[in-house]
């Protein structure tokens, strides 16, 4: 019976010290920070579903600049916390060198890739989800022309750009489609600078304009509403910006990988390597189409989810470059 107690007192403190001690992760979110409505909110909405059901804490920051993000990564190694999160291709360089630092953490790397023994490198296909998105801006389209939003031009945001155009062309090989980069100091935040873009593409003919620019793409949004043509949201379900004229989102699950990857390291799984997200994982998509059911019509939307079966089934290799 004493035996029997004692081992009872010693696993009830076992589990309190578990209890009193959850998995710390940390994450560095890229520029925007929280509120883009995309990539930044869906990265975050992972780790709330982490601490709702996984019991972990977790700590976020909002880099002022790019220059700032080394420093936050290497402040949560130093911390000593179980993983840290590198939000987006900008903090490649940052990462590698505090991974390479501190061997004994673990880091993930949303959107690029890190060949480091300590490292997880979660990649998506984006192009596939642009691709569906771009087939359903062609079968909506009255003008025979489309546009593209970007923010900066390099291998990433070129995938959403080639995938759209490439749907658009499966669907109505004649269709014209517009593309712009944003640019400037703040690509990925600057909606005043997104709306002009827009409105430019919207003034060549453009009824449905697709933008890959996070907070930016708020203002591509806004002259979508303001002109009367359809706009398409991107990485998290932007339809509620402005339902109805947000004709549909290209849902990138950010914040699916980073569930998966959280779990993996309080469940003792945690592999390096790289995981890619695609339409057959779940990765990417588009939206239920709430605000948009009835203007896009059953029909297309059947269409719509043939296309998806095929990108499933490898009957449409979607390239990426």
């Amino acid at each position: 019976m004493k035996k029997l107690v004692t081992l009872t007192l010693g696993l009830m403190l076992a589990i309190n010290a578990f209890a009193a001690n959850p998995l710390k992760v940390g994450i560095v979110l890229s520029t925007g920070g929280l509120g883009d409505k995309s990539f930044n909110d869906s990265a975050y909405r992972g780790l709330e579903k982490a601490k709702k059901d996984l019991g972990i804490e977790f700590k976020y920051v909002e880099p002022a600049s790019p220059a700032e993000d080394e420093e936050f990564l290497r402040e949560y190694a130093e911390a000593d916390y179980d993983l840290i999160i590198a939000t987006g291709f900008q903090m490649t360089e940052s990462a590698k060198a505090v991974a390479a630092d501190y061997p004994n953490s673990k880091f993930a790397i949303i959107d690029d890739v890190i060949d480091l023994p300590n490292v997880k490198s979660l990649t998506f296909k984006e192009e596939e989800g642009s691709f569906l998105v771009g087939a359903l801006a062609a079968m909506m389209s009255k003008t025979g022309t489309i546009g593209f939003v970007g923010g900066v031009e390099n291998p990433l945001i070129k995938k959403f750009e080639i995938g759209y155009e490439d749907g658009a062309k499966y669907v109505n090989p004649a269709i014209k489609v517009l593309s712009v980069y944003t640019t400037g100091p703040n690509p990925f935040n600057d909606p005043v600078r997104g709306k002009e873009n827009a409105i430019s593409e919207i003034n060549q003919g453009a009824d449905v304009v697709y933008h890959a620019a996070g907070g930016t793409g708020m203002g591509v949004i806004d002259a979508a509403k303001e002109k009367g043509v359809y706009a398409i949201g991107v990485d998290s379900n932007q339809d509620g910006v402005a339902p109805g004229t947000v004709l549909t989102s290209m849902i990138k699950n950010v914040d699916v990988a980073v569930f998966d990857t959280v779990k993996a390291v309080k469940d003792g799984e945690f592999k390096t390597g790289v995981t890619i997200y695609g339409v057959a994982e779940n990765g990417v998509g588009v939206t239920d189409l709430e605000f948009t059911k009835d203007k896009i019509g059953a029909e297309k939307i059947t269409k719509l989810k043939e296309i998806a079966d095929k990108i499933k089934n490898k009957e449409i290799i979607v390239k990426s470059k």
